[in-house]
C-alpha cells in the first residue's frame, strides 16, 4: 500500500493544475479584453490596442457583452453590418465566451483574425488566433487549440507576455494532445518570454514530474512557490513533488497549506485527499 500514492503520482489525476488552468485562462483573456487601449501605445500591459475610431464603439460592445452576453453579440452583429470590420467580430468571440459557448466564440475569433490579416493587421491577427486557441482549449479541442496558437505564433507576437503565454497555452495543448516532448520545448520558450509567470513554472514542474525529471520539477516547482506562495496548485503540486523524492514532512506541510489555502477548491480536496493516505511512518517509496 505504501508504493500507491507516488505511483498514482506519476500518472494523470483527476485533478491537475493543467486542467484548471484551462477553466481559468479565459477568464484571464476576458479581463484583458474589458480594457482596450489607444493604437499606438505598447502591448507590454496585455491590453488590446484599438484605433481612435473603433475605440469607443468597441468598448461599448464590450460592456453590453459584460452586462448580458446576448446584448453582446445583438450589438457586435449590428455593429459588424455597420462597419466595425474585425474589431466587432472580436467582441462577438468576447461575448459568445462570456456565455462560455466556446465553439461560437472560437469561430467569431477565427474570423475575427482571418479578417485582421486580410486588412494588413497581423499583429492583431496574431492576438485573435491565440484568444481562438483558447477558445478552443475550454472548448476540450486540444487539436484544434494547437492549430491556432501556431497560426498566431506564425504570425509574429513580440517577445514578452504576448509570445510567452501564448507558448504557454501552447504547451498546456500539447500536454492535453499527449505529446511531452513538444510541450517541454513550449515551456522553455514560455519560461524564458515570462519568467515571472508562475503558472508558467508551476506547469513545467507538473510535465516534469510525470516524465519523470524530479530534479527539474524541484527546480521550477520552488521557482513556483517563490512566485506565488499562496496558490492552492502550487502548494498541491510541491507536496506531489516532495513524496516522489521521499521527503515526506515537506509533502504533508505542503498538502496542509493547500488544503488551508482552499479547502473547497480542486487543488485543496486534491491536497486532503493525497494527505490521508501518505503513510505516518516508515517514508512512502
Amino acid at each position: 500500500m505504501m508504493l500507491l500514492l507516488p505511483l498514482l503520482l506519476l500518472t494523470p489525476q483527476a485533478y491537475d493544475p493543467e486542467i484548471e488552468a484551462v477553466m481559468n485562462r479565459p477568464r484571464k483573456e476576458e479581463q484583458r479584453a474589458s480594457t482596450p487601449r489607444p493604437s499606438g501605445s505598447s502591448a507590454a500591459d496585455g491590453r488590446i490596442p484599438v484605433p481612435e475610431k473603433y475605440a469607443a464603439p468597441f468598448q461599448a460592445c464590450l460592456d453590453e457583452a459584460l452586462a448580458s452576453p446576448d446584448k453582446g453579440v445583438a450589438f457586435a452583429q449590428k455593429w459588424r453590418i455597420e462597419g466595425g470590420s474585425f474589431y466587432a467580430r472580436h467582441c462577438m468571440g468576447f461575448a459568445y465566451a462570456r456565455a462560455e459557448r466556446w465553439a461560437p466564440a472560437m469561430v467569431a475569433f477565427e474570423q475575427a483574425a482571418d479578417e485582421a490579416e486580410r486588412s494588413g493587421e497581423m499583429a492583431q491577427s496574431a492576438r485573435l488566433w491565440a484568444q481562438a486557441g483558447n477558445a478552443a482549449l475550454a472548448a476540450g479541442d486540444a487539436a484544434k487549440a494547437r492549430s491556432s496558437f501556431d497560426a498566431a505564433l506564425a504570425r509574429g507576437l513580440p517577445d514578452g507576455v504576448e509570445k510567452g503565454e501564448t507558448y504557454l497555452d501552447r504547451a498546456r495543448a500539447l500536454v492535453a494532445l499527449g505529446d511531452a516532448k513538444e510541450a517541454r520545448d513550449s515551456l522553455d520558450v514560455a519560461l524564458a518570454q515570462v519568467p515571472q509567470d508562475p503558472l508558467a513554472w508551476l506547469l513545467s514542474a507538473t510535465l516534469a514530474r510525470r516524465s519523470g525529471e524530479l530534479k527539474l520539477a524541484q527546480a521550477h516547482i520552488a521557482r513556483a512557490v517563490q512566485l506565488s506562495p499562496d496558490d492552492a496548485s502550487v502548494a498541491l503540486e510541491e507536496g506531489n513533488i516532495a513524496v516522489l523524492t521521499h521527503h515526506d514532512d515537506v509533502a504533508r506541510s505542503a498538502w496542509q497549506r493547500a488544503i488551508k489555502l482552499g479547502p473547497q477548491s480542486p487543488a485543496g480536496k486534491a491536497a486532503a485527499d493525497n494527505l490521508a493516505r501518505l503513510p505516518t511512518g516508515a517514508p512512502a517509496r
